[in-house]
């Protein structure tokens, strides 16, 4: 699945670029894509767009999140730091935090892969038709065995 995503985030610059669901199906297929794995995906970006329709801009400085047991279990404590991080970075408003954890716990595999994670914050940006800043973009692209220790 996070394969079609990326392929979608390269190919396609805003959500409302990507053709309907039957049409951007066979250009997966004739991309290589598998139909589950498209399957998957579309049905992964139509909870993403409800989400970003519903997204609210507004952000309180005061917010603090807590994390149940249960999004411990799927999301992993590997994911929830870079989440942090992301958001005492100034980058990840509270309510992209929302989506984010959202379309995380929406995936099943339990920890989500940081790489996989990674994937998600990237889509929730291209949802709302926002792009993160190039050190952001840095941070979600590099592997971590690659990233320079200063």
């Amino acid at each position: 699945m996070f394969d079609v995503l990326v392929y979608l985030y390269e190919t396609y610059w805003r959500p409302d670029a990507c053709p309907d669901h039957a049409q951007l199906t066979r250009k997966l297929s004739a991309a290589g894509f598998e139909s589950d794995e498209i399957q998957e995906a579309l049905t992964w970006l139509d909870g993403l767009a409800g989400a970003a329709e519903s997204y609210s801009g507004e952000q309180s400085t005061q917010a603090m999140r807590v994390y149940s047991a249960a999004e411990h279990d799927l999301i992993g404590e590997e994911s929830i730091g870079f989440i942090s991080f992301l958001e005492s970075a100034g980058v990840l408003p509270p309510p992209m935090r929302e989506m984010v954890i959202d379309r995380a716990t929406a995936v099943g595999a339990h920890p989500i892969d940081l790489e996989d994670l990674k994937v998600i914050v990237l889509m929730v940006f291209w949802s709302l038709g926002e792009e993160p800043d190039a050190l952001i973009l840095d941070e979600l692209f590099v592997a971590p065995e690659e990233r320079s220790v200063h």
